[in-house]
């Protein structure tokens, strides 16, 4: 496997290529084009605020201040929106780009990482928004911030690795898509976004906390909670351990990837 690994490399020109034909497709046709990179989650943070702001006002009392819950709430869902749409994006990539599986020696790994690579530019055009709401609501920020690469990087390799494995099994059971769909919900409000992971809700209960502390994401988006909002090191102990996990499910989730590469271009 480190081998095919290696031999991504001499891919890298074709993964730029697609990377820049899908951002260029996914606003073609539009008035203002790339704008709406900046724009989509600028808007996106409006309406999470105003729903979630007017439902939870002021449940986090010296976690989350009132008056900066927009900030604390829009860095947590930045990330989780290159979480979501690569997933989702991944299940039917091997559908979409069907013609190009159907060529001979396409190197068929090359597109869940385009899809990856391109919503994580997103990611990255949407962060001119999070630092402008820092200054609109007073929000400083600390030297931890420098720490956010650590959170991108162990962030691509869990995503990477996932979507690997849901674009390969898709293909195969086809209701696999429906399922992400419920199931991406589901994981959303079992992350800490809407609330931090201190929340006395959460922490005095067992149950509660013993879920939210398995998930890989949690510890993901707490990351970027302590290094933006809180201005502080994350759980030295916990990103490793996520980054553990994720290497393990990019292994594994490459590994089924190659095993049934043979049966796409019949299934698609």
């Amino acid at each position: 496997m480190i081998a095919k690994l290696k031999d991504l490399y001499k891919y890298r020109e074709l993964i730029t290529t697609l990377v820049a034909r899908e951002l260029k497709a996914r606003y073609r046709g539009t008035v203002l084009g790339f704008l709406w990179s900046f724009l989509n989650p600028m808007l996106l943070m409006l309406v999470y605020s105003v729903i979630f702001g007017l439902l939870l006002p002021n449940r986090f009392p010296g976690i989350v201040e009132k008056a900066h819950y927009s900030v604390f709430l829009f860095t947590g869902l930045l990330p989780w929106t290159w979480f979501n749409a690569s997933v989702l994006e991944s299940s039917n990539v091997l559908f979409v780009q069907g013609n190009l599986i159907k060529k001979i020696q396409f190197p068929v790994e090359v597109l869940p990482i385009m899809v990856v690579i391109s919503n994580m530019i997103n990611f990255i055009l949407g962060l001119p928004i999070l630092f402008l709401f820092f200054i609109i609501f007073s929000k400083s920020l600390s030297m931890w911030v420098l720490f956010f690469p650590v959170a991108v990087f162990v962030q691509f390799i869990f995503t990477m690795g996932l979507c690997f494995l849901v674009s390969a099994l898709t293909v195969h059971f086809r209701d696999l898509k429906d399922i992400l769909t419920n199931l991406l919900t589901l994981w959303f409000f079992a992350t800490p976004i809407i609330y931090p992971f201190e929340a006395p809700q959460i922490q005095q209960h067992f149950w509660a906390k013993l879920f939210l502390s398995l998930n890989p994401m949690t510890h993901i988006i707490e990351a970027y909670h302590y290094s933006f909002y809180f201005g502080t090191l994350p759980h030295w102990k916990k990103l490793p351990v996520t980054l553990a996990v994720g290497i393990a499910l990019f292994y594994l989730g490459y590994l089924i990837f190659d095993k049934l590469r043979d049966t796409f271009v019949e299934e698609v």
